[in-house]
């Protein structure tokens, strides 16, 4: 989120799930769509994967919209590391190094994975919880939650606990893991979408 001419608020993301959820699906026949934030995970994108770059909450937001509206989706993973809040108003100025504070007033983003059914409600969604340091019981707890509160089909919760990486997938009757590498975590996943599409 951009809060004056220059600066930002970010986050610390990388963007590698997306590339590897990417890779794994075109490797199945898939045609895939990557919307990439400003992560630092770039490797090469392989032909046959559509890549549509975004800065910011506002554009991912107007993205998904514009993607989605036409109807020729079967699925949505939303693995993005969105922000949740943004400041109140940006400064349409560079503000100056020289101030002694700088007080930003933080409001919440509107949740974009609560709308994704609206554009077609036999859309199979996926999303991603994150807790980075959440044990097993809390992962399951949080992710839970966010199946019901979305409307999802799956959830992905997910921890870097202790530096180690540990997910877990949910369908509402199932749970899935762990998987302790995104690439352990992103071959189940796809292969369970597979079998439910």
């Amino acid at each position: 989120m951009a809060i004056d001419q220059v600066r930002v608020i970010s986050n610390q993301a990388s963007g590698e799930t997306g590339f590897i959820l990417a890779d794994k699906f075109k490797k199945l026949g898939a045609k895939v769509t990557l919307l990439l934030g400003p992560g630092n995970f770039c490797p090469a994108v392989q032909t046959g994967i559509k890549l549509i770059r975004f800065k910011y909450f506002s554009e991912l937001a107007q993205l998904l919209d514009k993607e989605l509206k036409n109807g020729n989706y079967a699925a949505v993973i939303h693995a993005a590391a969105v922000a949740d809040y943004q400041p109140k108003e940006m400064i349409q100025r560079k503000i100056s190094s020289l101030r002694h504070s700088w007080k930003i007033n933080l409001v919440p983003t509107r949740k974009l994975i609560n709308g994704l059914k609206k554009y077609q409600p036999d859309l199979f969604t996926v999303g991603f919880k994150f807790q980075p340091d959440a044990n097993k019981n809390r992962l399951i707890e949080k992710g839970s939650l966010l199946l019901k509160s979305a409307n999802l089909d799956l959830v992905v919760a997910n921890s870097n606990k202790n530096s180690g990486y540990q997910a877990y997938i949910l369908d509402g009757l199932n749970k899935y893991g762990p998987f302790l590498n995104k690439t352990k975590m992103a071959i189940y996943l796809t292969r369970l979408m597979e079998n439910q599409l």
